[in-house]
């Protein structure tokens, strides 16, 4: 099977998985704007954005370079190596977890109206935070292994039905004041069931691997080398509307809140499309790169984005004239998303034409030449905010991301461009095809 073949077979399967999640979440959503009422769905949205930032934080940045590290190891044959990496990464999450759970409380208070949000459930929030985050690392470990599909079904599927589980026990058994505390803590039980079966999933392949030479001396410091820039990116991109979702809490009412959360899930949705195929072609990036094949490096970087400019296109097309019909499950006033969210998605077609550039950098052992843009354009997206919401709200709001994303987004290319003297956009691969 052909690289391109696997990239669109793979990533297709993922896609599914994540459609099918992501579908079953829209219409738990939809139910809970018309039962719960667009208030409460504002309020879980705030509380799902800030348990996926700890999340990410939990494994102090080993979850971002998991697959870097895991595809390594094994082209190497260092199993021992990557067995050392895991336990590391593993133990970071549960210091971190009974860090928060003893100190974190009072923390909230500087949070504004998130951090009162999450003050209301704040033990199951950073328990759920938690077993997200083993299921993180999972997945990064997974991937690295070429298991790309159990990577992601964890977070893709069972995630999604764990929710919708809880909600419907806290609509059955729960008063209506207590709903968002016994879902959340009914959350937390079934998900941390989830990771540790996810968890076994890892175990297995990975006990089979060679033993290889013993560990690497300074090997610890390479891995937090690459986890402290990366994490900063993933936050800042794979998260991105999260922080902006806790940057218009204090912004927008709990109904317009709403109406951006759902339309920045359905943008989350249609963007994994093209995250995974990146996701499906990154063992082999990495495995051409520790064999110092830069013609192979080249071409693989190409076809995926190829792949993933294509997929954004339709994956634009078909948000831009789904979105009313989509939006109107949810009740009155969520129609106001429609355009808006066509806005957002335009950034996957931004993202897919300015290609990899933090992944190539990071092959390059330039990670950390990343962080300039990556800041700079969460800094632009307070700005835009500032300068947007205000006077034009909800509209405002898309705008501001969309430039945020076109300016960091661009930014990355012209780094890596002048860091590795790689283009990394689609261009090239345009004018070979020509």
């Amino acid at each position: 099977m052909t690289l391109r073949r696997k990239l669109a077979s793979q990533s297709a399967v993922i896609l599914a998985a994540r459609v099918f999640g992501s579908g079953a979440i829209f219409v738990l959503q939809a139910l809970m704007a018309r039962m719960w009422g667009s208030d409460l769905l504002g309020e879980y949205l705030l509380l799902i954005a800030a348990i996926n930032l700890i999340a990410m934080v939990m494994p102090l940045g080993f979850a971002t370079v998991g697959t870097y590290f895991t595809s390594r190891y094994i082209a190497q044959g260092q199993g021992r190596q990557l067995r050392a990496f895991m336990v590391r990464a593993y133990a970071h999450i549960g210091l971190v977890c009974a860090t928060l759970l003893v100190l974190g409380y009072p923390a909230t208070r500087f949070l504004g109206e998130a951090g009162a949000v999450l003050a209301q459930v704040f033990v199951p929030s950073i328990i759920l935070a938690a077993a997200l985050a083993v299921v993180f690392l999972n997945g990064a470990v997974l991937v690295g292994l070429r298991r790309p599909i159990a990577g992601y079904m964890a977070d893709a599927v069972f995630r999604p039905l764990a929710i919708i589980a809880a909600f419907a026990l806290a609509s059955v058994f729960s008063m209506p004041a207590e709903r968002i505390g016994s879902m959340f803590w009914m959350l937390a039980a079934i998900y941390g069931l989830v990771a540790v079966i996810h968890f076994a999933f890892v175990v297995g392949p990975v006990r089979t691997l060679p033993e290889g030479p013993s560990p690497i001396a300074g090997e610890a410091r390479q891995w937090w080398r690459y986890a402290v820039p990366w994490v900063l990116i993933s936050i800042a991109t794979d998260f991105f509307f999260d922080i902006d979702l806790l940057l218009l809490a204090g912004m927008l009412d709990r109904h317009t809140l709403a109406v951006f959360g759902v339309c920045a899930k359905i943008f989350s949705l249609v963007s994994f499309g093209v995250s995974a195929v990146y996701a499906v072609t990154m063992p082999d990036m990495f495995a051409s790169a520790a064999k110092s094949d830069t013609d192979g490096l080249h071409a693989r970087v190409g076809d995926a984005n190829l792949v993933a400019t294509g997929l954004a296109v339709v994956l634009f097309s078909g948000a831009a004239l789904g979105a009313p019909l989509v939006l109107r499950l949810f009740g009155p006033g969520f129609e106001a998303g429609a355009a808006p969210l066509a806005i957002l998605c335009l950034g996957l077609v931004v993202r897919g034409i300015f290609g990899p550039a933090s992944l190539v950098l990071s092959m390059r052992d330039k990670p950390a030449a990343s962080l300039p843009a990556v800041f700079g354009g969460v800094a632009s997206l307070i700005v835009f905010n500032l300068l947007l919401v205000p006077r034009f709200g909800l509209m405002g709001a898309a705008v501001a991301a969309l430039s945020a994303m076109t300016l960091w987004s661009a930014a990355l290319w012209f780094t890596a461009l002048r860091g590795t003297r790689v283009d990394v956009s689609i261009f090239p691969r345009l004018r070979r095809a020509a």
